[in-house]
């Protein structure tokens, strides 16, 4: 997945001023609250917090300054999609980027709202990618009914990990229920994820 990553690390050439004024102020008010408030600081829920502004960021970018000048509005169902040999740059960027650029937002609206059912969180994320779409028409780029279909597939697979992660979480003995288990998972995987987005190591993707 090297155009994943390389797309991923453009963008966050690209944003990381933002971001990185973003998080001081987000962390700054935060930490201010927890403190007046005298409220424990739990670290794993702050950094997924964190990690859902810079996603939120990361995705204003994407569907407002990215170049797509190559191509032209489509308001027929699969018509661009199926167009891409399977496995091709263009299949990986537009196709599987488009699944997972929508991922984890199905993931942090389900964990943020507890959704139980997949209902809400189908409707949530065609509201979002439709809404998404609609606006790149209206500031003149392209609308592309391809794109809200293949959001609402990553975006279910985003639920569909919380889900799983629920199920695990509820057949863990209580001593790997510990904030402090959490605390320590997320800072490892937020680890790893930093060294393979560097090329520091490989993931086997």
């Amino acid at each position: 997945m090297y155009l994943i990553r390389n797309s991923l690390l453009e963008i966050l050439g690209e944003v990381w001023p933002t971001i990185l004024i973003s998080s001081v102020i987000a962390i700054s008010m935060r930490v201010g609250y927890l403190v007046k408030n005298k409220q424990k600081i739990i670290l794993y829920k702050e950094l997924l917090a964190l990690i859902f502004i810079i996603y939120v960021l990361c995705l204003f970018y994407v569907v407002t300054f990215q170049d797509v000048g190559w191509s032209s509005s489509n308001f027929i169902p699969f018509k661009e999609m199926f167009r891409y040999d399977f496995g091709s740059p263009l299949f990986i960027k537009n196709v599987l980027g488009n699944i997972i650029l929508f991922l984890p937002y199905g993931f942090f609206v389900s964990y943020y709202l507890n959704l139980k059912k997949p209902l809400s969180p189908f409707f949530l994320i065609l509201l979002v990618s439709a809404s998404i779409e609609i606006t790149q028409l209206l500031i003149g780029r392209i609308f592309d009914i391809d794109d809200i279909i293949l959001n609402i597939i990553g975006g279910m697979l985003g639920f569909g990990i919380y889900k799983l992660i629920n199920l695990i979480q509820n057949h863990l003995p209580a001593l790997l229920k510990n904030p402090i288990v959490y605390n320590i998972i997320i800072v490892l995987c937020a680890i790893l994820m930093a060294m393979y987005m560097f090329n520091l190591i490989e993931l086997g993707v």
